[in-house]
């Protein structure tokens, strides 16, 4: 796949929750729970994004093109959204953003870009349970736990694309004006939780709350990245003394590089966990709003 260290590490952590979530799902299937296979689809839809998103799918030009910390692969990288393009390139030539600003603002980019390939991959899965729905189900006939699956698939359809509108609007919106410096959150994960909380069915108590879960979620994110970025530097280092022929050099690095491996893999799976519980969270809020 020639992934960097960075995106094995993340590879690992999203295999990590696809496991423990296939792992519990099978303690259901086998306790009757999932009768309808609403919990066996999603598990396949994930497992779709993951292959699509690291380039396992078979398709050539799926993989992201890998965007380390060490080199600016911005250039080489594309959006696949001419607005996206546009914006991105007023952006770097505006003057209004210094070069840590630029990096965090090309995250955020990228972050978007990701949900909306995730959005059609549920939007082609769910085109095809429909199709399915037609051909299989007799119209006159009434199936209730059929209805409630492609109930559940569309609500979620319509909480992603409700998602993806509020990001383009922050994207346009920070692209035209620059960073407010009065800004609550930088993490674009974090901005969009929160944007969505904020219309979640809340009280204030509940809301500040949820403020407070949401910084402490920062920082995590915050401390993963800064193992990302010690991780490639010590591949980098690894792969100049492999080339030295100095073996206790390369073996007191190896050490060290397989330390931080193992800690980039342990947060990353942290963080994914974390954010999975907090969109339910949200996700929960969202549907008491439509009731």
């Amino acid at each position: 796949l020639h992934l960097s260290a960075v995106k094995l590490a993340e590879l690992h952590s999203d295999l990590k929750i696809q496991e423990k979530d296939e792992l519990s799902w099978k303690k259901l299937k086998a306790e009757g729970l999932d009768e309808d296979g609403e919990k066996e689809a999603k598990l396949r839809r994930n497992l779709n994004v993951i292959m699509t998103k690291y380039g396992m799918n078979g398709k050539k030009d799926s993989q992201l093109v890998d965007t380390n910390y060490i080199k600016d692969g911005t250039e080489s990288d594309t959006l696949d959204d001419p607005r996206l393009e546009k914006l991105w390139s007023k952006a770097k030539t505006s003057g209004k953003f210094s070069d840590e600003e630029l990096d965090k603002l090309w995250r955020e980019f990228k972050h978007h870009k990701e949900k909306i390939r995730e959005y059609n991959i549920l939007l082609e899965t769910v085109s095809r349970t429909e199709d399915i729905h037609k051909n299989v189900i007799n119209p006159s006939e009434e199936n209730p736990v059929k209805e409630e699956i492609l109930h559940n698939k569309h609500r979620e359809l319509k909480d992603k694309l409700r998602s993806i509108n509020q990001g383009f609007e922050r994207l346009r919106k920070v692209s035209h004006q620059g960073y407010d410096t009065t800004s609550e959150f930088e993490e674009p994960r974090v901005i969009d939780l929160w944007d969505m909380a904020k219309s979640a069915n809340f009280t204030e108590k509940e809301l500040e709350s949820f403020r407070e879960e949401l910084k402490h979620f920062e920082a995590k994110i915050e401390k993963h990245h800064h193992y990302q970025k010690q991780l490639e530097i010590s591949h980098q280092k690894l792969k100049h003394i492999e080339g030295t022929g100095d073996k206790d050099h390369l073996n007191r690095n190896k050490e060290k590089y397989a330390m931080l491996e193992e800690k980039t893999k342990e947060l990353g799976y942290k963080v994914k966990k974390h954010l999975q519980d907090l969109s339910s969270r949200i996700s929960q809020g969202l549907q008491h709003n439509e009731l």
